[in-house]
C-alpha cells in the first residue's frame, strides 16, 4: 500500500481545511476588540489569533502592560467560547494574543515537541549555540535556528506552502483506489 505525503505520513489533506479561518474569525470576533481585522495564522496544530489594541498618545510601558492585562481578563470567557467553536470546526487548538505598536504578546500558545534525528555536524551547530550562550539547550538552539531561517526565507517558504496546497488539491481531484 502506497502512502502519500512526507515521511511520517502527514500531508495537508490529512487535517481539516482551515483556509476560511481568517474570514470565520473576522465574522465571529466582536468588532470593538481590536483596531482592525485580527491576524489569523494557521498550521497543523494551532490557530493563532492576534489583534491590535488601541494605544494612548503618551502611554508608557506600564500603561500598555495594564491595557493588555485588562483586555486579557475582560475577554477571557468570550475568547474561550470562540476558541471552543473554532476547535470543533477546524480540529486545532486556538491561541490568542494582542499587538501593541507592532509588538505582539501571546497569552497562550502551544509549544509542540518535534522529534528529529541529527548527525554529528548538525549537533555540533546546536552545541556551539549552547556553549556560546545563545541558547540554553539543544531544543532552544534548534528553535532559534528555525526562527532565523524563517526570517530570511519567508518568500521562498510562502511559495513552497502554495505549491504544497496545489499538490494537495490535485491529489484530491485524482482517482481514488
Amino acid at each position: 500500500m502506497r502512502k502519500f505525503g512526507r515521511p511520517g505520513g502527514w500531508q495537508q489533506a490529512d487535517v481539516p481545511d482551515a483556509s476560511d479561518a481568517p474570514e470565520w474569525f473576522g465574522g465571529r470576533l466582536p468588532e470593538n476588540w481590536f483596531t482592525g481585522a485580527a491576524t489569523v495564522e494557521v498550521d497543523r496544530e494551532e490557530i493563532v489569533v492576534i489583534g491590535e489594541l488601541p494605544t494612548g498618545d503618551d502611554e508608557g510601558s506600564a500603561a500598555t502592560e495594564g491595557r493588555i492585562a485588562r483586555f486579557r481578563e475582560t475577554t477571557r470567557q468570550d475568547r474561550m467560547q470562540i476558541a471552543d467553536e473554532a476547535e470543533a470546526r477546524y480540529g486545532r487548538k486556538v491561541a490568542w494574543g494582542v499587538s501593541v505598536d507592532g509588538e505582539a504578546v501571546l497569552f497562550t500558545h502551544l509549544a509542540v515537541p518535534v522529534m528529529t534525528r541529527l548527525r554529528q555536524p548538525e549537533r555540533k551547530v546546536l552545541d556551539t549555540l549552547v556553549d556560546a550562550g545563545v541558547a540554553r539547550s539543544r531544543a532552544d538552539a534548534l528553535s532559534w535556528a528555525v526562527k532565523l531561517v524563517g526570517e530570511h526565507t519567508q518568500d521562498w517558504l510562502g511559495e513552497l506552502r502554495e505549491a504544497m496546497t496545489k499538490v494537495d488539491d490535485l491529489r484530491k481531484k485524482g482517482p481514488t483506489s
